[in-house]
């Protein structure tokens, strides 16, 4: 008897070190990766302030062919809004917008997962030699609760990887 009650304790001691730990975690995750792309940031600059033909290098769009979208408000700049529903787990469903803009230098939106919550992206375009530098961030807001928080540690992993496969697909746009 004294051992069950020995490992109760030890479990629920394990899970409050784990919740309390949780709760010192960072709030905001920011990822972001980059890619020298050898065209001028003019070149660059209207395949990132257009929702539209970030649907043409987006790397989600590999994961689920059938993901349904949305464009509403201006075809370019602040206020193009994008609304995709997907059924795949690493696509999902949310909304995105262009909230603002520096012509040839950066686009800023603003991204509701829903239920997963909010996030602000970003590309900035930086000359560099004959290219551009093109840095794509996101700083997502994990919550109040340290499940949330926990899962921020993983965020480099999960969203990087599909942040390196877009940038390198938005190369072959512009260079190709």
């Amino acid at each position: 008897m004294r051992l069950v009650r020995n490992i109760i304790i030890g479990l629920v001691a394990l899970v409050a070190a784990f919740l309390i730990v949780g709760l010192f975690l960072p709030r905001h995750v920011i990822v972001e990766r980059e890619v020298v792309i050898d065209a001028p940031p003019e070149a660059v600059f209207p395949h990132v302030s257009s929702l539209q033909a970030f649907t043409g290098w987006s790397p989600w769009n590999d994961l689920d062919p059938d993901m349904q979208v949305e464009y509403s408000g201006p075809d370019t700049g602040v206020g193009n809004v994008m609304v995709w529903t997907s059924d795949h787990p690493n696509v999902g469903n949310g909304r995105q917008e262009i909230v603002e803009l520096v012509e040839n230098e950066s686009v800023r939106t603003e991204i509701d997962f829903g239920d997963m919550g909010l996030a602000d992206a970003w590309w900035r375009l930086v000359p560099e030699g004959e290219g551009t530098r093109v840095v794509w961030g996101l700083d997502a807001d994990m919550g109040a609760g340290p499940i949330g928080r926990w899962v921020g540690l993983m965020m480099d992993g999960i969203v990087g990887a599909d942040y390196e496969n877009g940038l390198a697909r938005l190369r072959e746009t512009v260079e190709g």
